[in-house]
C-alpha cells in the first residue's frame, strides 16, 4: 500500500529564522557601511576645501638663508632652512624666538 502525498507547489517554502535574522543583519550592516563611506568623503572635502591659515605678509629671513619649508603654530611660526636649521618666529612681532640646528647623522 502507497501512499500518495500531494506537494503545494504555490507556496514558497519557509525560510528558518536564523536566516531571515542573518538577512537583515547583512542589510544593516550595508546601510551604516554606506553611512560611514558618505561621512568620511564628507569630511575629507570639508577638511580640503578649509582656508589655510593665514601667513605673515613679510617674512624676514637672515641673509643667505633659504627656506624650505614653512609651518605653523597658534602665537608663532617656523621656517625650515636650507642649510639644515629651523628657525621659530613670534607670529605677531616677527622677532626671531628660538633658532635649532638639525644634526645630521
Amino acid at each position: 500500500m502507497t501512499k500518495d502525498i500531494r506537494v503545494d507547489d504555490t507556496q514558497p517554502p519557509s525560510e528558518p529564522a536564523n536566516l531571515v535574522f542573518l538577512r537583515r543583519l547583512v542589510t544593516a550592516l550595508t546601510a551604516v557601511m554606506i553611512v560611514g563611506v558618505v561621512a568620511v568623503v564628507a569630511l575629507l572635502v570639508i577638511r580640503l576645501q578649509a582656508r589655510p591659515p593665514e601667513l605673515p605678509q613679510q617674512v624676514t629671513l637672515p641673509d643667505g638663508v633659504t627656506a624650505a619649508a614653512v609651518t605653523l603654530g597658534t602665537d608663532w611660526y617656523a621656517v625650515v632652512t636650507t642649510d639644515e636649521r629651523i628657525l621659530i618666529f613670534d607670529r605677531l612681532s616677527g622677532a626671531l624666538r628660538q633658532e635649532v640646528v638639525i644634526n645630521s647623522p
